[in-house]
């Protein structure tokens, strides 16, 4: 079962070339039961992406472009009276399907972004008091330009901290941009096909979910997280929700490796994109001109790895 995460993989990279990194991790986050933030500049492959792995996976997909007249209702559906019937009758949102992108997400409003709280976190839909389950899977995947671009606002921590990790996917090397080139009249997207099964991609999530995880794993993800909260460069340290999410990122590395242990490894490397955007730097560390990334890779390098 875990060689068809590898077809998937393969079948993605026909569309998305030289960001092997980001593909994989974007499949251990969806395996973990998670959701992603891609912040980038636009142009680089967000929205493709999101599309080939839909494609690859056989999932059901939609795509909505945020701008500030967005509305709750066009997420999570509303309730339209019929004359025919005499009653009010649900119409479903575009969040109704097993992967739904989030396209420029810090471009709307802020009672827009919230309506995906609770289905992000739920995995349901709540309308005139009513809660209604979303199909399973159900991935967000959410893309947001640089702060300071036009027309955009910063998230609130809130919802910052509901993505499992935070990636930037970047420019492509050399070679790729070639090679992207080269495809670009064959339009890559429609080349793809589908890798694996809806049922059997559920059956290694749970595989993902139930894998056994030695003391000193737990023990280690603790430490760090915790080191978040009392290292003086950080004035905002990782909830416990970090813990977890840091944890189940971990266990969906190893599927994704063919094995069924964790090891220190695979914290590391995942440990910048779950911490990255729940942690914020001091006022001290700042005036030393440290970034977040610099910061953690001090935290991390100053706890004592386990040998499991």
């Amino acid at each position: 079962m875990g060689n068809k995460m590898l077809q998937v993989k393969d079948e993605i990279k026909k569309a998305v070339k030289g960001k092997d990194e980001a593909v994989e991790k974007v499949l251990a986050a969806m395996l973990a039961g998670g959701h992603v933030l891609l912040e980038d500049i636009p142009g680089v492959g967000k929205t493709t992406l999101a599309m080939a792995i839909a494609k690859s996976m056989s999932l059901s997909y939609k795509r909505v472009q945020f701008t500030p007249d967005v509305l709750p209702s066009d997420i999570v559906g509303f309730s339209m009276y019929n004359q025919d019937t005499k009653s009010f009758e649900y119409q479903k949102g575009a969040v109704y399907c097993n992967l739904f992108l989030a396209d420029e997400i810090n471009r709307t409003s802020p009672k827009t972004q919230s309506a995906l709280l609770e289905v992000m976190e739920e995995g349901n839909v709540t309308v005139d008091g009513i809660t209604r389950p979303l199909p399973e899977p159900f991935t967000v995947i959410a893309t947001e330009n640089p702060l300071g671009s036009s027309g955009t606002q910063m998230l609130p921590e809130s919802q910052l901290d509901r993505f499992m990790i935070c990636l930037s996917m970047g420019y492509p090397e050399h070679i790729a941009a070639v090679d992207i080139l080269k495809d670009n009249a064959k339009k890559p997207l429609s080349l793809l096909q589908s890798a694996i099964t809806v049922e059997e991609f559920m059956e290694l999530r749970t595989k993902t979910n139930d894998m056994y995880v030695h003391d000193s794993i737990y023990e280690y993800i603790v430490t760090l997280v915790e080191g978040t909260r009392e290292n003086p460069l950080f004035s905002m340290g990782a909830s416990p929700r970090g813990s977890i999410a840091l944890l189940r990122m971990t266990k969906a590395m190893a599927v994704l490796n063919g094995r069924d242990y964790v090891t220190p490894e695979d914290i590391r490397n995942v440990f910048m994109d779950v911490l990255g955007h729940r942690v914020k730097l001091s006022t001290k560390a700042r005036a030393e001109g440290r970034d977040t990334k610099g910061a953690l890779g001090e935290l991390f390098s100053g706890v004592k790895v386990p040998r499991t």
